[in-house]
């Protein structure tokens, strides 16, 4: 059962979104893509107080992602890439990204802190990110 409200446009959104900031890491690597951009959704706190559905979460300016802001967001969903968005939107959560908000691809290790949020730890190319739990309680609730 879904976590968070998504049409069939939703999950292709995603989908691509996932594939564009992640497709280098792979299945993984996009699953936990997905769990940002779910928890995102999700939040309802910090940069994410406005952010109540996929579309917003996507195209969120600034603050958003990469892809969608410097152009190579322009792929088509695959069904496989389908496939990973559906187990992200139905609460699949994997670690590092499970709790996160944010990640970024560093030239070196991860930072300790990032804008103020703690690293949980790095998934290939990402450092994965996450509030604490007074920040943003929401992220951090079982489905």
């Amino acid at each position: 059962m879904a976590v968070i409200k998504a049409n069939d446009a939703d999950v292709k959104l995603l989908a691509r979104l996932m594939r564009a900031e992640a497709e280098g890491d792979g299945q993984l690597g996009m699953l936990m893509v997905g769990n940002v951009g779910v928890n995102r959704v999700r939040a309802a706190c910090l940069d994410f107080t406005d952010i109540n559905s996929i579309n917003r979460m996507v195209y969120q300016s600034p603050g958003g992602f990469e892809a969608t802001q410097k152009g190579y967001f322009y792929q088509r969903a695959r069904e496989k890439d389908i496939r990973l968005a559906r187990r992200s939107i139905n609460g699949e959560r994997t670690h590092p990204a499970s709790n996160s908000l944010w990640f970024f691809r560093p030239e070196g290790s991860c930072p300790e802190q990032w804008y103020g949020q703690w690293n949980t730890g790095r998934y290939k190319s990402h450092c994965f990110f996450s509030p604490t739990n007074a920040d943003c309680p929401t992220v951090f609730q079982t489905f």
